[in-house]
């Protein structure tokens, strides 16, 4: 079990990587701001005890993924329009803003490990690992993921 000292620690180290990964999956600010709320409460109550700080990482990732899922799942559920959540983003510049949408046109089976590669940095055997599916049913998904990126990219600039 976490002292309050390492559960603070923790919060401030991590939040932002549960929060990007729930909105990833949720596509909606309020139900991501409530998955990483619920992730949080469950490592305040968890009586494990974590190995490294690479552990605990894991641990609510791998957490985050099983409550988005379960929230999907939610004859509660509420979609939201992507333009409101993309309003409250601020992009750098252009590209990043169409690469954004680009994104979260994917289907979520691949938006979620792009967003875990490239994001998160993880390796494929750790995103398999994490979403429990073969390394090399990730490297398929990263491939696919990328090639409809590239699709729908190059539409979009032909729409231009």
């Amino acid at each position: 079990m976490l002292t309050n000292e390492q559960f603070t620690r923790c919060v401030s180290a991590y939040i932002d990587t549960v929060f990007r990964l729930s909105l990833n999956y949720m596509k909606n600010s309020a139900d991501a701001e409530d998955v990483t709320q619920n992730v949080f409460e469950k490592l305040l109550k968890e009586q494990k005890t974590f190995e490294s700080d690479d552990h605990i990482r894991y641990w609510l990732i791998r957490v985050t993924i099983n409550e988005c899922r379960k929230m999907l799942r939610s004859v509660w559920r509420r979609a939201e329009n992507i333009e409101d959540y993309a309003s409250k983003l601020s992009f750098t510049t252009p590209e990043h803003s169409e690469l954004f949408y680009a994104v979260m046109e994917l289907p979520q089976k691949y938006r979620v490990p792009i967003y875990l590669y490239y994001y998160e940095e993880y390796s494929t055997e750790q995103i398999g690992t994490m979403l429990k599916i073969p390394q090399a049913t990730v490297c398929t998904q990263l491939k696919r993921g990328r090639e409809l990126l590239r699709k729908i990219l190059q539409e979009a600039d032909r729409d231009v």
